[in-house]
């Protein structure tokens, strides 16, 4: 079989698209990369579709603990505290166990239970949670300079929040943000191996990899595969983030611009 009719039957195979059995022996260097690289696509929904939606509720989350009432303020604070002090993987757990006793009670949790929704609301939340920390800190260290210029231009409320507050924050916030995006996208990796199952084999990239591993005995191919993949999707997101940074950041001379500096997660 050449590599061309292996893309063709296993590009998307991960998705449900192509030959639904999966090699067996004599697995090709091609094989691995297109099947991996099958994978990568749900790492990819996952990392993308959480933190585009948990960019709004830790936005949500940061301004609730700024609340000088505590009907906002503790929710928040105890949201946040939840997902930050607990492990991603138990979460996972937990999260499945809860979904299928849901599915007794109503049909309407029947997709929780599959991976490409309830993992991902498990991502969501737990983006949020992290990134509404970071997000809380840069609004409470937006310059005093520019609250009182907001002051004497009088501005108030939703006005001065939308015009000074929040656009000062983003742009304090971004660098450590993009690092919180990557270690997310990273982090995608724990879904098929936590409660929730890959049906018909149609896993993430560590499914794929460590699928070839078990059958070759040989981890030193899939696993450097797969991370030369990560590797390259971390280029893409620091890629983007680093335009979006350098859009909030116009208004700077080029000397004071934040550059964005990868700092990796150890554990989360």
């Amino acid at each position: 079989m050449s590599c061309l009719q292996t893309i063709h039957d296993y590009g998307l195979r991960a998705i449900g698209y192509g030959e639904r059995l999966l090699p067996r022996s004599d697995f090709t260097l091609c094989e691995q990369f297109t099947l991996i690289g099958s994978g990568m696509l749900w790492n990819i929904y996952f990392g993308s579709i959480a933190v585009l939606l948990g960019f709004f509720l830790a936005n949500a989350l940061a301004v609730a603990k700024m609340a000088h009432s505590p009907m906002l303020r503790k929710p928040a604070e105890i949201f946040v505290f939840l997902f930050r002090g607990s492990p991603l993987f138990i979460q996972f757990f937990f999260a499945y166990f809860l979904f299928l006793n849901l599915k007794s009670v109503s049909s309407f949790f029947d997709p929780f239970s599959s991976a490409w929704l309830g993992a991902l609301v498990v991502l969501f939340l737990n983006t949020s949670a992290y990134t509404a920390e970071i997000f809380y800190g840069a609004l409470r260290s937006v310059p005093k300079g520019d609250v009182e210029a907001a002051d004497a231009y009088g501005l108030t409320g939703w006005n001065k929040f939308r015009r000074v507050l929040w656009p000062t924050s983003m742009r304090l916030a971004w660098p450590a943000y993009t690092n919180e995006a990557i270690f997310l996208f990273h982090a995608t990796t724990l879904v098929f191996f936590s409660g929730f199952p890959a049906k018909r084999q149609q896993g993430d990239a560590l499914y794929y990899a460590n699928y070839f591993a078990d059958k070759t005995f040989n981890p030193f191919v899939p696993y450097p595969i797969l991370a030369a993949y990560f590797i390259l999707l971390t280029l893409l997101v620091i890629f983007l983030f680093g335009r979006i940074n350098t859009r909030l950041n116009r208004h700077l001379p080029r000397p004071k611009r934040q550059k964005i500096k990868l700092k990796l997660n150890l554990i989360r």
